[in-house]
């Protein structure tokens, strides 16, 4: 073998070798960039219903907790009484919860339409609150897909969101959905027909969504999953929370609901969930800081 012949080897050899010290550690020809795990930082939703009231504070004392947690913060209608109107709003709800106003994504209750058409609550939220007149709308957060629905409107008008809802499940097929809405369709309370959200609770049990937030009874309860019948569905079922603990006067239970978990009566407070990239926790935190219910679930 000549020299030149020698040289030429060696100088291959010595590219080789660079070529090799400059791939990065770890990585594979056949990878293509950015197709690593997907990492998705954990959204924080805050929040209950049943809210401000002149007569008393104590819906300061949940704002107050709400200066200390992040994220977003919704509301599960009944937000200012008696009767919702922009004096109400002004007085009663802009002083303590108010001052979150640029992180809540509200829905309004009964006593929002004891204002004409709920005029005042949708004044007073403005875009956040959805369409004038409708009050439905989703958004996402991380992973999650997150529905409001209004549960006081007309009976055509809840028609039109049924329709409307089973669209936009359609369009945004997350493996995690939440929805909250004023009316829970299970309460242990004092026997109260909330069958007017059964049409929405079937379209998000047919499309596979995991929890369910609501006030209207000013207690705290914590269901098993179930299905819209009431039947208990650990695979399938939707985990419903009532949270009508934001300050207004408190209610008492009557007789106890299957699948009923865990009840707090007399009490004031929030919930918190965390919502993560296939799973959720959740914590029923009282005013004072007290944790009275926790949990974990995985996404369907």
């Amino acid at each position: 073998m000549n020299l030149t012949h020698l040289l030429r080897r060696a100088g291959n050899a010595t590219l080789l070798l660079s070529l090799g010290a400059c791939q990065t550690p770890g990585a594979s020809s056949g990878t293509a960039p950015g197709t690593g795990p997907r990492v998705t930082t954990p959204e924080v939703v805050v929040g209950a219903g049943d809210i401000a009231s002149c007569d008393s504070d104590r819906d300061e004392a949940t704002a107050a907790m709400l200066d200390g947690i992040a994220g977003t913060v919704v509301t599960f209608g009944d937000n200012a009484y008696p009767d919702g109107t922009a004096e109400d709003f002004e007085r009663c709800y802009a002083p303590s919860w108010g001052r979150h106003k640029h992180r809540t994504r509200p829905t309004p209750g009964n006593h929002e339409y004891h204002s004409a058409k709920a005029g005042p609550y949708f004044d007073y939220f403005g875009e956040a609150a959805g369409e004038k007149g409708k009050g439905y709308y989703s958004y996402n957060l991380g992973a999650w897909h997150v529905v409001a629905l209004n549960s006081e409107l007309p009976e055509e008008g809840l028609r039109e969101q049924e329709r409307w809802l089973r669209e936009d499940l359609k369009a945004h097929p997350a493996r995690c959905t939440l929805a909250y809405m004023h009316r829970p369709l299970f309460s242990s309370g004092l026997g109260r027909d909330n069958s007017v959200v059964k049409g929405a609770w079937e379209a998000l049990y047919e499309a596979g969504a995991d929890v369910v937030l609501a006030g209207h009874d000013h207690f705290y309860e914590r269901f098993a999953p179930q299905t819209p019948e009431g039947v208990a569905d650990a695979e399938r079922g939707l985990r419903e929370f009532v949270v009508g603990t934001g300050g207004k006067d408190p209610y008492v239970f009557g007789p106890i609901l299957a699948n009923s978990e865990v009840r707090f009566a007399d009490t004031f407070g929030l919930m918190k969930l965390t919502l993560e990239d296939g799973a959720y926790t959740w914590e029923f935190i009282q005013v004072g800081g007290s944790v009275l219910d926790q949990g974990r679930g995985t996404c369907h």
